[in-house]
């Protein structure tokens, strides 16, 4: 460490299917580009098995960092919902005894309109106290709530945690970590390096987001604060020898490949 008494939690968010929707909610789930600091901090809260009801402050003091190893892709799922037993829905209304009446005139069908990233890879970088930190890597390690990328129904695929890193700028830490996109996405890249799109949190940076959560209680709902952010690239290598022979298949250190097919006698 360099003596501040600081460390830098990695992790690497990968699945079928993520979405990062921020504020966005009822019939239009949209997702960001990239993985937010509510997502990124709900998921460490779950890790623990914090409440909903739980304070957050200190995990919203965690500076984040983004690394976009693999886009991914846009994916539109157009959702409908109703009764099963036929009948009108329930709107927003309540009646004296609290209770949600149903939709008048009587509405059968809820359409919503739900997005997600296909296919994508990022690197999470997370800087602040090296105990809590600790703390949070093992949570991650062995999560107490099942963990996921933006929605429940997008659980990450392999090992989230890539370990602790020596305190740094989040920057040059996203510079350290070996590129994690998918083999088939590895094989494709020419040359040693690649570069790749990053975004940090900094006082002095030329963007804003509006992505920190105050709470996750459903009662009372989440309100989001402003933070500060840069742009920038950074350059990872490739892990190819030269440019013609295919970057080898890679995992973290110390975890296991991962192969589902296996189970099946691929």
């Amino acid at each position: 460490m360099t003596g501040t008494g600081h460390a830098v939690l990695m992790l690497r968010l990968a699945a079928p299917l993520q979405s990062w929707g921020g504020p966005s909610r009822y019939n239009l789930r949209e997702t960001r580009p990239e993985p937010t600091k509510s997502g990124v901090l709900g998921l460490l809260a779950a890790a623990e098995g914090r409440d909903r009801e739980a304070s957050l402050t200190d995990l919203v003091g965690l500076q984040l960092g983004v690394r976009v190893d693999q886009p991914g892709t846009l994916l539109r799922d157009y959702h409908t919902s109703s009764d099963y037993r036929g009948l009108p829905l329930l709107s927003a209304k309540t009646n004296a005894k609290g209770q949600q009446t149903r939709t008048a005139p009587p509405k059968y069908t809820s359409v919503t309109r739900r997005f997600y990233l296909q296919d994508a890879v990022f690197v999470a970088a997370l800087r602040g106290p090296h105990a809590l930190l600790h703390s949070l890597e093992q949570a991650v390690r062995n999560p107490v709530f099942p963990l996921s990328l933006g929605r429940r129904s997008c659980p990450p695929t392999g090992p989230v945690s890539l370990g602790l890193h020596d305190d740094n700028r989040l920057e040059d830490v996203l510079k350290e970590v070996p590129w994690q996109a998918s083999s088939h996405r590895r094989r494709q890249a020419k040359g040693a390096t690649v570069s790749l799109e990053a975004t940090v949190e900094d006082p002095a940076g030329d963007r804003t987001a509006v992505d920190v959560p105050d709470t996750y209680d459903l009662k009372t709902g989440t309100r989001f604060a402003r933070r500060t952010v840069r742009h920038l690239w950074v350059t990872v290598p490739t892990g190819r020898t030269d440019e013609t022979e295919p970057a080898p298949e890679t995992t973290p250190a110390g975890q296991p490949d991962h192969d589902p097919f296996a189970l099946l006698g691929w």
